[in-house]
């Protein structure tokens, strides 16, 4: 049975070798010479707080060889900036031993502070997922329920037809929702699939007609609702917030969860971009809107004003053709179409 678990960690030694090396780093006005850790800090946070452009942590950061596992930090440690050839750099001082009471089952990097806040993005992406319209047609379905009922409450048996992969046992019960097309092209980018539930395999594989038990439900299960295996997704120490090292043209966000009109912080949507285009998880994107069209007295025209910068943008989860993002900074109120560029 594949789960999703969500394990993003602080490793900063991993994002000391990145795509920085020749950037310069530009502080914030009446950052502080000393800072602890606290619970609840992310490293977006504390990399905010110092500079201006966060994903250029790497160049502030300066490693202590003294302390054990020097690329973690956790609450208490205490940061503090110094300054090497005319250059910034943040130190550490590890504020207490990281130690593990024997009946606690976590290992001593779940204590580390996370790059994001993890509650914003986990219970997304076991619910949300972005599928070809292949992989829509293709996939397993929900034929009927037991005694051609679907009661869906958990413990009910459903029957399934079509292709189940062999040694998949979980399986998410999906009904297509919003379709998303790219605003400039119009080229199909998926469909989204909406959390239905989810289901274990009881019967054999190899029939016509597969038995699952329903294990749980967030609304009516109905005939013809998708089943697909259940993915596994481990964002590790390999998770960087970094610039995409490919230039980004005609990225919009093309949808917002929730159906909201307005995007803020901490809000996640959906771009018309992904890994054919060069995305991947921790790309930072800025976020703008487009000009206003006014009328220019002197010329006696309408003209546009440039595009103005109103955020940033994080992406944490790339699909062939789109990708889903958290707001991580917002200067003003955004909105469904609003354009995304590298930072």
């Amino acid at each position: 049975m594949k789960t999703r678990s969500f394990s993003i960690l602080v490793l900063l030694g991993t994002l000391l070798f990145g795509a920085w090396a020749n950037a310069a780093v530009e502080l914030n006005e009446d950052v502080p010479e000393v800072y602890i850790v606290k619970k609840g800090d992310t490293l977006w946070g504390i990399s905010g707080m110092y500079l201006r452009e966060p994903w250029l942590w790497p160049e502030l950061w300066d490693v202590n060889p003294q302390i054990d596992n020097p690329h973690l930090i956790y609450p208490g440690d205490e940061l503090y900036l110094v300054w090497v050839d005319g250059n910034p750099r943040l130190r550490m001082r590890r504020g207490r031993d990281v130690k593990l009471d024997p009946t606690m089952r976590v290992s001593p990097l779940d204590l580390a502070i996370p790059v994001i806040p993890l509650d914003e993005i986990g219970a997304f992406l076991a619910r949300h997922r972005v599928v070809s319209a292949d992989e829509l047609n293709q996939s397993a379905y929900v034929v009927s329920g037991d005694q051609g009922h679907l009661l869906s409450t958990p413990g009910d048996i459903i029957y399934g037809r079509g292709y189940f992969p062999e040694g998949e046992r979980a399986y998410g019960i999906y009904r297509a929702g919003d379709t998303y097309r790219d605003p400039f092209t119009e080229e199909l980018l998926g469909y989204q699939a909406m959390d239905i539930g989810g289901a274990k395999l009881l019967s054999s594989n190899d029939v016509r007609v597969t038995e699952l038990r329903i294990n749980r439900v967030t609304e009516e299960v109905r005939n013809g609702d998708r089943l697909l295996p259940l993915e596994e997704k481990v964002l590790d120490a390999t998770f960087q917030p970094r610039a995409p090292e490919v230039e980004i043209k005609d990225g919009y966000m093309v949808a917002v969860d929730g159906g909201v009109t307005q995007i803020g912080t901490t809000d996640i949507v959906v771009l018309n971009k992904g890994e054919r285009d060069g995305l991947e998880i921790g790309h930072v994107l800025a976020i703008y809107q487009t000009g206003e069209l006014v009328f220019d007295k002197v010329a006696q025209e309408n003209v546009r004003l440039p595009d103005s910068r109103a955020g940033l943008a994080m992406v944490f989860e790339v699909f062939d053709k789109a990708s889903y993002a958290i707001v991580l900074k917002s200067n003003r109120v955004l909105k469904v179409l609003d354009k995304v560029k590298n930072p």
